[in-house]
C-alpha cells in the first residue's frame, strides 16, 4: 500500500484525495502544478490493485516514476516504454502505444484492476483509442476503473462522453510575468528568428532560476542549443532515456525542448520560459499525403508552456511573437486523429474487433478509407475487413504496419533502417545510427536475412514517396513536388521516410538513394485534357512519374473510361451556369440537405461528351448543374431563392449571390414603398441603392432603418442634383411609389 499522506504532503490534489469516488470512470480536472499525476493513481491503486497510468511521451513516464519511487516503497511503482521496463507492483507508468499492444494482446486485461490516462487534452491519436478500448473493459468488467486526467480539458464533454463522474481541484497560483518580443521571421522559421529566441534565452541570466526554450523540433532544438552556446541542453524525443533524464535533472541554465515539456513532467529550477510559438503537427494535404508542418501554437499550448515558469514560483515568459498573434492563435490543438496518417491506428481497431469503438472524434472517412485500402494491398485485412494472420502479426509490432510489411519481407538486415524510421531519425538513411536495443528488438522479430540496403527497404514500405530527379526539386510517386532537405547529394532516385509540409511546399527530411524500382513500372493507358481535347498515351510510369509516353489513338468510350483528373473546376460555366451555381450553394449554406453540393455532382454524360470531340467550352453546364438537384427541391429553387427580384416600381433587378447573400444593386427611386427588406431563404436581401446616374449611395440589409434615417440625408444632397427625378419625404409609403410612376 502507498502511504498517501506522505505522497501528497504539499499538494493542493490531497485537499480533494478522500473526495475520490469508489467507482468509475472519472475524469479528474486540474492544473498543471497540483500534483494529480503523483497522487491519483497511488490513490486508486490501493482502492483497486494494480493501476496502469498512460502518460504521453517516454521522458513523462520516467519522470512520473522517479518522482512516485521517490516518495514511498520503489518496489511499488514502475514503469514500461518501447524497450524499457522496471517491474512494479502497484502502480506502472506507461506510454498509451505500450498500453494499446497490451490490450491488443489481452483485451481484458487480466490482474489489472484501474487504468488512468493522463493528459487527456492532448488528444494523441493513441491515447484517443487506448481511452475508447478501456471504455469497453469497463463495460464488461464490474471490478475495472477507468480514469482520464488533464490539466485544460473541457471536464463536461469528457465526462459526458465516459458518462463519468467529475473531481476538480484548484492550483497554488504563483506570479506570472508575460512579455512579448516578435521577429518577422517567425512565420518563415528563419535562421534569424532562432537567433533572436537564442539571445533571448540568454538574455535572462541564470540568477532567478533555469530558462526553458520551447521550438518546434529536433532540428531547431540543436540550432538554439549551438546558438546559446554551452549553457544549453537539448530536450527532444529522439535523444536517448539517459540523455533526456540528464536535461530534466541536471543543473544546465538553459534547457531547449520541443513541446514534450509541456506537461505530464516538472522540470526543477525552471522560472523562465521563452516560447517561439510554433508547433510541428501532422497535416494530410488534398493528395492524402500526411507529413508534418509547422504551424502556430495553440493558445492552450501557449498557456501551458507559459505556465511551466510559474510551477514552483514567481516566474516570467517571454513569447517571441507579439500579443496580437497570440490572439490570433487557435484555441486548441487538432485532435491527431483528424489530420494523421490512419494506419495503424485501423489495424489496431480491426485487431481490437469492436465495430463501434466509443472515439472521443470519429475518424474521417477519405483518411479512413485510405488507411483500409493501404492495410489491404499489404494483405493485412481480406475484402471483408477482417484482420488476416499477416494482419495480426502487424498489429503486435511496435512499429507502423508498412515499417513491420518491410522487415518480415526483408528480414533482421532490414532492421536498422526500419528502427531509424521508427526512431523519427532525419537525414540519409543510408548513414543513420539508430538505437542499438531497438535494432536488436526488431531483429528477433524479423526471419534471418542479411543486410538490406536502406533506400530498398523505404521504398517497399512507402512506395507512394518513391521520387525522381526532376529540376531543382523532386517528384514522389504520389504526384507531389518536393524539394531535398537532406544532404545526400542529389541521386537520380531516392525513397523518401518523411516527407514535411512547409510553407514553401513539401520538404524531404528522411531519405536514403536508390534505384529506378523496375517491379514498380506500370504500362498503362492514359487520357488527360489538353486545349479543350482529349489527348491519349500509353504510358510506363512509376506512380505519377513518368517514363515514357507515346501518343494514341483512344475511342471515345477508352478515353472516358481513363480520363482521371477531370473536376467540375475544369469544365467553363458561362454566366447562367455561374449564377445557377451561386443560386444553390446559397441554399446549401442556408438549409443544407438535401440542397447538394454541384461540384461533387455526377458530370459523366459532359466527360463523355468531350471524349466524342464536343468543345468543353460549349457545353450545356446549366443543364447539367440542374441535372444534379433532387426534386422537388430542383422545382422550388426559383421560390427559395428567385433570379429576380420584383420591386414596386415594377421592375425586376438581378439577385447576385456570388458573394453568399442575396444582393441586389438598384436605383433608390424604385424601392419606394418597400417598407423594409424581403427576405430570401431568411436571409436579408442587401440593397445597393443607386442614384438615378448609377452611383452609389448606400449599402443596407434594413430598408426600414435606412427610410427612417440615413435617407433624409441622402434625400437633402440628391435633390438638388436631381430635380427630375421624386425625392418624397415618405418613401415607404404607396404614395410614394405611385408618384414614382406618374413620373415615369
Amino acid at each position: 500500500m502507498f502511504n498517501l499522506e506522505r505522497i501528497g504532503r504539499g499538494l493542493p490534489v490531497s485537499r480533494v484525495i478522500d473526495q475520490l469516488p469508489q467507482s468509475g470512470p472519472l475524469v479528474v480536472e486540474a492544473p498543471p502544478g497540483t500534483g494529480k499525476t503523483t497522487l491519483i493513481p497511488p490513490a486508486i491503486a490501493n482502492a483497486h490493485g494494480k493501476t496502469l497510468v498512460t502518460a504521453p511521451r517516454r521522458v513523462a513516464v520516467r519522470s512520473a516514476w522517479r518522482r512516485l519511487s521517490l516518495l514511498d516503497d520503489p518496489s511499488l511503482t514502475g514503469y514500461s516504454i518501447r524497450g524499457e521496463h522496471t517491474g512494479g507492483r502497484l502502480v506502472e507508468f506507461v506510454t498509451p502505444g505500450v498500453l494499446l499492444n497490451r490490450l491488443l494482446k489481452d483485451p481484458g486485461l487480466d490482474g489489472v484492476g484501474a487504468v488512468v490516462v493522463d493528459e487527456v487534452h492532448e488528444r494523441q491519436l493513441d491515447t484517443d483509442l487506448v481511452l475508447a478500448m478501456c471504455m469497453e473493459v469497463a463495460v464488461l468488467r464490474e471490478d475495472f476503473y477507468l480514469a482520464a486526467m488533464s490539466a485544460t480539458l473541457d471536464a463536461a464533454a469528457i465526462a459526458e462522453h465516459m458518462g463519468a463522474s467529475v473531481l476538480t481541484t484548484s492550483a497554488q497560483t504563483h506570479p506570472l510575468e508575460v512579455e512579448y518580443a516578435p521577429h518577422p521571421g517567425r512565420a518563415e522559421g528563419t535562421r534569424e528568428f532562432y537567433a533572436h529566441v537564442a539571445e533571448l534565452a540568454r538574455a535572462g541570466g541564470h540568477a532567478q532560476g533555469r530558462t526553458l526554450v520551447f521550438v518546434p523540433g529536433a532540428r531547431e532544438v540543436d540550432l538554439v542549443c549551438s546558438l546559446v552556446g554551452a549553457h544549453a541542453v537539448p530536450l527532444h524525443g529522439r535523444l536517448s532515456s539517459a540523455e533526456q533524464d540528464a536535461a530534466l535533472t541536471g543543473d544546465a541554465p538553459v534547457v531547449v525542448s520541443t513541446a514534450l515539456a509541456e506537461s505530464s513532467l516538472t522540470m526543477p529550477g525552471v522560472r523562465r520560459v521563452v516560447d517561439a510559438g510554433l508547433s510541428r503537427e501532422p497535416r494530410r494535404d488534398a493528395r492524402g499525403m500526411t507529413g508534418l508542418v509547422t504551424v502556430s501554437a495553440s493558445k492552450a499550448s501557449a498557456d501551458q508552456r507559459a505556465g511551466r515558469a510559474a510551477r514552483l514560483g514567481p516566474g516570467a515568459v517571454v513569447r517571441a511573437y507579439s500579443q496580437a498573434d497570440y490572439q490570433h492563435f487557435r484555441p486548441d490543438t487538432a485532435p491527431e486523429i483528424l489530420v494523421s496518417d490512419l494506419t495503424g491506428a485501423v489495424l489496431a481497431m480491426r485487431a481490437w474487433g469492436s465495430p463501434d469503438l466509443p472515439l472521443l472524434t470519429p475518424p474521417p472517412a477519405p483518411a479512413l478509407a485510405e488507411a483500409e485500402a493501404t492495410l489491404a494491398d499489404l494483405g493485412a485485412v481480406d475484402p471483408q475487413g477482417a484482420v488476416t494472420p499477416l494482419g495480426a502479426r502487424l498489429a503486435a509490432m511496435p512499429v507502423d504496419p508498412r515499417l513491420g510489411a518491410a522487415l518480415l519481407t526483408f528480414g533482421a538486415g532490414a532492421a536498422p533502417t526500419v528502427a531509424a524510421i521508427a526512431e523519427g531519425v532525419s537525414g540519409d538513411l543510408a548513414r543513420a545510427q539508430a538505437p542499438k536495443r531497438q535494432v536488436e528488438r526488431l531483429a528477433r522479430l524479423a526471419p534471418p536475412g542479411p543486410p538490406v540496403a536502406a533506400g530498398q527497404v523505404v521504398a517497399a514500405a512507402f512506395p507512394q514517396w518513391v521520387a525522381r530527379r526532376s529540376g531543382d526539386e523532386y517528384l514522389l510517386a504520389s504526384g507531389t513536388r518536393a524539394a531535398l532537405g537532406v544532404d545526400m547529394g542529389r541521386p537520380e532516385w531516392l525513397a523518401a521516410a518523411d516527407v514535411q509540409r512547409t510553407r514553401a511546399g513539401a520538404v524531404i527530411r528522411a531519405a536514403a538513394a536508390t534505384e529506378l524500382p523496375a517491379e514498380r513500372v506500370r504500362e498503362e493507358i492514359r487520357a488527360s485534357l489538353t486545349d479543350g481535347k482529349v489527348r491519349g498515351r500509353a504510358v510506363k510510369a512509376v506512380g505519377a512519374i513518368e517514363l515514357s509516353s507515346t501518343p494514341v489513338k483512344l475511342s471515345p468510350e477508352e478515353a472516358a473510361e481513363v480520363l482521371t483528373g477531370l473536376t467540375f473546376a475544369d469544365f467553363p460555366l458561362d454566366a447562367d451556369a455561374q449564377r445557377l451555381k451561386e443560386r444553390v450553394d446559397f441554399l446549401r449554406d442556408r438549409l443544407g440537405e438535401p440542397w447538394p453540393d454541384v461540384a461533387r455532382g455526377d458530370y459523366s454524360p459532359e466527360v463523355f461528351q468531350v471524349c466524342k470531340g464536343a468543345s468543353i467550352s460549349k457545353l450545356d453546364m446549366r443543364g447539367a448543374i440542374m441535372r444534379n438537384l433532387p426534386w422537388p427541391e430542383a422545382g422550388q429553387l426559383a421560390e427559395l431563392a428567385p433570379e429576380r427580384l420584383e420591386v414596386p416600381s415594377g421592375s425586376h433587378p438581378r439577385v447576385d449571390y456570388a458573394t453568399g447573400r442575396p444582393v441586389v444593386r438598384v436605383k433608390l427611386q424604385e424601392c419606394f414603398g418597400l417598407a423594409a427588406s424581403p427576405l430570401v431563404a431568411g436571409v436579408p436581401v442587401l440593397f445597393h441603392l443607386l442614384s438615378p446616374a448609377g452611383r452609389e449611395l448606400a449599402v443596407t440589409d434594413d430598408l426600414r432603418s435606412f427610410w427612417d434615417g440615413p435617407y433624409q440625408q441622402v434625400r437633402k444632397e440628391m435633390r438638388g442634383r436631381y430635380p427630375k427625378h421624386p425625392w418624397p419625404e415618405d418613401p415607404w409609403s404607396a404614395t410614394a411609389t405611385s408618384r414614382t410612376n406618374r413620373r415615369k
